[in-house]
């Protein structure tokens, strides 16, 4: 009779195998069908975050299904390496996204972001050289301030109401310090006296919808303002999984000492 907690982890494995074609099969159709600067991000991660799952989902089938230890003694080292690689990244995420907020501006509904208040991390290997690069134009592909200008109606006492997300705030509007004159969401026009202040990101400001602020370094914060609220959003996802894989760790060593217990018998017992 095959015990309870090999036909847990087999069950598991099964489950985790066709989530990792599901990746391996998505991450190939992308790279053979091309698609945006988003979605070509993606496909290396998920191609090889697939490949490793179906590898360890095999090696836990056989450990458990077919009571071989070995393949059970690798799959569950995977999982205990998983675990520490786990809780080192979510220590780690909470530390370099601890630091940064939007500013609140005065008689305004939205925040402002400035790159400055983030970390040095963060700043140099998200949004620094040919990075950001791929991100402005995943930014400029994905129509990001596509709301905001379909609302060409808004007169500036109601945009100064709305509740901009961190890159609507960054990347779609110059900074309020520059003292531009409002034409709609995403059109402002530079008095003939210039910018109020001598900021980069004032001259930066383009009025063509494809442009906007996206090289303004207030995008970059807005990025990295969007990145922080999702990764605190990850941290818990990530506690709940470090809890899920822990249990599943726990179940396969059941599942080991199962496996144990049938050569024993097996070899001196008569129980095939």
């Amino acid at each position: 009779m095959v015990r309870v907690s090999n036909a847990l982890i087999g069950t598991l494995n099964v489950l985790s195998a066709v989530f990792s074609l599901f990746a391996v099969g998505f991450s190939l159709y992308l790279h053979i069908h091309g698609g945006s600067t988003c979605y070509q991000f993606m496909e290396t991660p998920l191609l090889i975050t697939g490949v490793v799952l179906l590898a360890v989902s095999i090696m836990g089938l056989i450990g458990s299904c077919g009571k071989i230890n070995f393949f059970m003694y690798i799959y569950l080292t995977v999982l205990f390496i998983c675990i520490v690689g786990l809780i080192g990244c979510t220590v780690f995420a909470f530390i370099v996204t601890n630091a940064g907020a939007g500013k609140v501006v005065s008689g305004r509904g939205f925040k402002e972001y400035r790159l400055g208040d983030y970390s040095n991390w963060l700043q140099n290997h998200v949004v620094k050289g040919k990075r950001w690069e791929r991100i402005r134009t995943c930014l400029a592909e994905s129509e990001a301030c596509s709301s905001l200008a379909s609302q060409g109606s808004l007169t500036l006492a109601l945009f100064n109401k709305k509740n901009l997300s961190p890159i609507e705030s960054g990347c779609c509007k110059p900074p309020v310090e520059c003292g531009f004159t409002f034409k709609n969401s995403t059109y402002w026009t530079i008095p003939k006296s210039g910018p109020a202040v001598a900021d980069s990101d004032c001259n930066t400001w383009s009025n063509q919808q494809n442009a906007l602020c996206f090289n303004c370094n207030s995008c970059k914060a807005g990025f990295l303002g969007n990145i922080k609220k999702q990764w605190k959003n990850l941290l818990i996802f990530n506690i709940c999984l470090i809890l899920f894989v822990i249990i599943v760790y726990s179940i396969g060593c059941c599942a080991s000492r199962n496996n144990r217990s049938r050569r024993k018998y097996g070899r001196y017992g008569g129980i095939a």
